[in-house]
């Protein structure tokens, strides 16, 4: 989306200028360096210098603080890269698009990977568990925004019983710019993205109404239960920025719920995700939008009868660097649906 594309430019644009104007915000690290991440005690000696980014979220962090030569690989994009590091992600090596082969990321020799999701490194991983980079001397970073319990919820991803915030993405981007000894860079970009933040708050009237949102992630077939954002998300913290509440209740990050469901949640507005995978039909947007005008049913929604539905990056429905964009690029259409003051 053309729209997407300038939003993300000029985010870029204004990160690039804090760095330029502010070089020196923090100190060089002291190696060795220890953290505590996702329960598990990681130690550097010295900055990786063969990095893979395991996730889009951790490669776009890795390559928002200019470490582009720093990476070996990246692996497991549901969309395409932000168009402002296009030309930077050009110098490193796609291994998958989907998930990769343990073998296939040990072939690049990496000495460190930074782990987007715990179903790309956990316990129940189809691609490897931490102890098994361990092993092999490869230090692994998860994000701490989907350091999640599974003990109440049966699926891979999780529940969340407190709303995602971004303090859980400044501690990464922190960590990270420790990591590989930029904690400069890592303090500009937190500090770019406090700055949006904090604008698109302020921007929203407290007059305005109370907004209820539904975020659409995808779903197999029409007929098949819909993967949605859960009340704790990402996508519920963009309905909070905005002045407004999830429709959704279930503490699980990814609920899945049938029509009737979601027809019963009666949202104000309903959020559909674009998606450059094309795993599903309904990973494209106007597929979304052509199933909720035409379905007997769900075309009753007053969100839909009042054509209150907004196309957000898929991504950005993940506790990512992208989740910012994405409430921006949601406040927009709905100010010019006059939803949003």
């Amino acid at each position: 989306m053309t729209s997407l594309k300038s939003l993300l430019a000029a985010c870029g644009l204004s990160a690039m200028i804090g760095l330029a104007a502010n070089p020196s915000l923090a100190g060089s690290t002291t190696f060795p360096l220890s953290l505590e991440n996702c329960g598990a005690q990681v130690t550097f000696q010295k900055a990786p210098e063969r990095a893979i980014g395991l996730g889009q979220n951790s490669a776009e962090i890795l390559l928002l603080l200019g470490l582009q030569d720093k990476m070996a690989g990246t692996a497991f994009w549901p969309s395409k890269v932000l168009p402002q590091l296009a030309e930077a992600n050009t110098k490193v090596k796609l291994l998958t698009v989907e998930m990769p082969t343990f073998e296939s990321m040990l072939a690049e020799n990496p000495d460190f990977v930074a782990v987007a999701l715990p179903s790309l490194v956990g316990p129940n991983s189809k691609i490897a568990k931490r102890e098994d980079f361990d092993k092999v001397g490869v230090a692994t970073y998860l994000s701490p925004s989907t350091c999640l319990s599974t003990k109440d919820v049966k699926d891979q991803y999780g529940s969340r019983a407190e709303l995602w915030n971004m303090d859980l993405l400044y501690k990464e981007i922190d960590e990270l710019s420790q990591i590989f000894d930029v904690a400069d860079r890592g303090q500009a970009l937190i500090a770019d993205f406090k700055a949006r933040e904090a604008k698109l708050r302020s921007s929203v009237s407290k007059d305005g109404k109370n907004l209820s949102y539904v975020f659409w992630f995808s779903s197999p077939s029409p007929s098949a239960d819909a993967y949605l954002g859960g009340k704790n998300s990402a996508s519920g913290f963009i309905a909070d920025l905005l002045g407004g509440y999830n429709a959704i209740s279930a503490e699980a990050e990814w609920p899945t719920l049938g029509w009737e469901g979601i027809i019963a949640s009666n949202p104000d507005v309903i959020v559909v995700a674009s998606l450059d995978r094309n795993r599903w039909e309904l990973d494209k947007p106007e597929a979304k939008i052509n199933f909720l005008n035409t379905d007997p049913a769900v075309s009753q929604i007053p969100a839909v009868k009042n054509k209150a539905i907004v196309i957000m990056d898929g991504q950005a429905m993940n506790p990512t660097a992208r989740t910012i964009y994405g409430a921006e690029q949601v406040a927009g259409q709905l100010k010019a649906l006059g939803l949003l003051k």
